[in-house]
């Protein structure tokens, strides 16, 4: 890709297209979450933790993609299935699905950041995909090339992946029309679910996708055209799984063991899991089905207590990256795949939607200081696919995958985080996310702007302008985390070792507010006037979590966190050591901000009883400095359990 580069240099994204809700502007469907997102292009990051990450991704990460799409065939694959060149299609059958994804992450720049550079680059890229589609709507490059194979169309949706890659192709469309106006892609989108809906159905192909999205991706198109035979498709692909009238069961790895109403734990492949729950909880809001709610609330609950990394990550078996069984937390072993925790992100977003609870975004928030974010590099350009709480030395960031479903995930999610920070109910603002910048978020009968300024994860304090355009009453309600609230995490997977009594302090114009939780929010009921001003100061102690019995990896071991970030041991800082470190519950901790270490952190420090000192780093900023060992949860006693071996 001669000469991309730049045309990213002018692009700024400070915000994203809400992943969810806000495609509600050409449709205006008459049920949804209750509780609504705000839309992207309102809120603008500005400052603080998230600024340099966001200038990252638009600067390297996004060019870095686009780069590698064309040097690995993801391009080309649709240039020879329009016939403009000649060749066999490269690399993996579900390699679309990446291209699409880019896409989606650019359509966010734009929107916020008109680029005509850009902008033409990626019309180009759209060019040859709506070349690429045959004339009845079919679009999946592997059976295009070197020539149309219709004999082999939806022969093996199981594995094959057709479905799959038309759902993030139908969010990139709808991304990229609202970025931009431009209805081509969408016009692409449009005719390929049309073709997809005329083959399956009630009436049609009864068999679900192997890899779950699609789901997801048509309750998007649902939005944005209004057609309800979309949204219809959704709910049929779900209520196909685990129903074999219809087709061969794939079993518990793709969750097509039994019906979806009817599962109550998470079985199977984490990111099909993942994005399966999103896309009940997307047919449930839009349907009002209380059966496909009941379901995800149950299997949130065994995640949350048996089956949750203490960062957020889930999946512990590299074994079909896989949820294992109850509390099999290995921390060696982990697979805690970059997707997984993005699906895992998006799924506990869509549950607070739901039920307005914080807990839900405590989880969020977990996963993307931690799980998340040290699947990218600060760098922009090296990725983990799993992402271990230990590491005997091998494991490294790389620049690319064959199967490179992580980096291209994190290019359109990182963004996206934005669209996570703030919420609607009704006359009822919620501040989810402590981000750097303002918000313009829309009640019943006015705008109001909100400034946020924070040093947050580093620091506790967030002080919140409030600028209606006319002085009304109505309701901020700011989340007080529940790190903050003695919760090691939502039920008694983690617990603090040592309780504390933290004084969290909640001011309006410098007055002192009760703090009355409703479902972790602190609700400020008032009328509002122009420079009103919220702050709220929590205390950053150093804790020492202690992770539930029945996990034998963490038998007499501690995590340390601090806010919402995981702290790790590297043997960079430890002597050259890491995995058996012991760190005695008498050794005092304390807190130091170092600006010039890792792009700027605060980093726990220690004297253990032999004398060598010890420093922790957060977790998503190791492997930063070359290979060596890492531990997440360090023993407690001078006897540490024996390591797992490197897997």
């Amino acid at each position: 890709m001669r000469g991309i580069g730049h045309v990213f240099s002018a692009c700024i994204i400070a915000g994203v297209l809400n992943m969810l809700t806000s495609d509600t502007g050409a449709a205006k469907p008459g049920k949804d979450y209750p509780v609504r997102p705000v839309p992207f292009a309102g809120v603008r990051i500005t400052g603080g933790f998230w600024l340099p990450r966001m200038e990252t991704n638009r600067k390297v990460t996004i060019p870095y993609a686009f780069k590698k799409c064309e040097e690995t065939g993801r391009i080309s694959n649709f240039a020879k299935a329009a016939g403009l060149m000649e060749g066999k299609s490269l690399g993996f059958f579900f390699n679309d699905s990446d291209l699409y994804k880019v896409i989606e992450g650019a359509a966010y720049c734009l929107k916020l950041h008109p680029d005509p550079k850009l902008e033409k680059y990626v019309d180009g890229v759209i060019d040859k995909i709506a070349a690429a589609q045959w004339k009845d709507g079919y679009l999946y490059t592997f059976y295009s090339n070197p020539k149309h194979q219709p004999e082999k169309r939806w022969t093996n949706i199981r594995k094959m992946h057709e479905l799959y890659c038309a759902g993030h192709f139908f969010e990139a469309a709808v991304a990229y029309y609202r970025s931009t106006g431009k209805r081509k892609i969408l016009d692409v989108a449009i005719r390929l679910a049309d073709k997809i809906d005329s083959v399956f159905g009630p009436s049609g192909r009864k068999d679900p996708p192997g890899h779950q999205e699609i789901e997801i991706a048509l309750a998007r198109l649902y939005r944005i055209t209004g057609k309800e035979k979309y949204l219809k498709l959704a709910k049929f692909f779900l209520d196909q799984r685990g129903r074999p009238a219809g087709h061969k069961l794939y079993g518990v790895y793709a969750q097509d063991h039994k019906p979806v109403i009817e599962q109550d734990e998470p079985v199977g492949h984490a990111v099909r899991a993942g994005y399966m729950y999103c896309g009940m909880a997307d047919v449930a809001a839009l349907t009002g089905d209380p059966a496909y709610i009941k379901a995800i609330d149950r299997i949130w609950i065994n995640v949350a207590r048996k089956r949750l990394y203490i960062t957020g990550g889930v999946g512990a078996s590299n074994r079909g990256e896989a949820f294992g069984p109850d509390y099999h937390l290995p921390n060696m072993s982990a697979y805690c795949e970059t997707c997984a925790a993005v699906a895992n992100a998006m799924w506990n977003h869509r549950l607070f939607l739901l039920h307005g609870d914080a807990k839900y975004i405590d989880v969020v928030e977990r996963v993307i200081y931690n799980g998340f974010l040290s699947g990218v590099s600060m760098t922009g350009d090296r990725f983990f696919y799993p992402n271990p709480l230990a590491s005997s030395g091998k494991r490294e960031r790389r620049p690319w995958f064959g199967c490179a479903c992580c980096p291209t995930n994190a290019v359109r999610f990182l963004p996206s985080i934005p669209g996570y920070a703030y919420a609607v109910r009704q006359n009822d603002i919620y501040v989810n996310l402590f981000l750097h910048g303002t918000a313009v978020i829309g009640l019943k009968d006015q705008a109001v702007k909100l400034a946020l300024k924070t040093n947050y994860p580093w620091d506790g304090a967030v002080e919140i302008a409030v600028d209606p355009e006319k002085t009304a009453r109505f309701g901020v309600n700011v989340r007080v985390p529940g790190w903050a609230r003695n919760q090691g995490a939502p039920g008694d997977l983690y617990r603090y070792m040592n309780k504390r009594d933290t004084k969290i302090a909640l001011k309006v114009n410098g007055e002192n507010v009760d703090l009355k939780l409703d479902k972790g929010f602190a609700r400020i009921d008032r009328t509002w006037k122009a420079r009103d001003v919220i702050n709220l100061d929590i205390p950053m102690p150093i804790r020492r979590v202690l992770c539930n019995e029945k996990v034998e990896a963490n038998t007499a071991r501690i995590a340390i966190q601090r806010g919402p970030l995981v702290y790790c041991a590297e043997g960079k800082d430890n002597g050259g050591h890491a995995l058996d470190i012991v760190l005695g519950d008498d050794v005092k901790l304390k807190a130091e901000h170092r600006k010039d270490m890792l792009g700027g952190i605060t980093v726990i420090t220690g004297a253990p009883a032999d004398g060598k000192p010890f420093l922790a780093i957060p977790y998503y900023a190791w492997a930063h400095r070359g290979k060596g060992e890492m531990a997440v949860w360090l023993s407690r006693n001078a006897k540490p359990a024996e390591p797992e071996k490197q897997k």
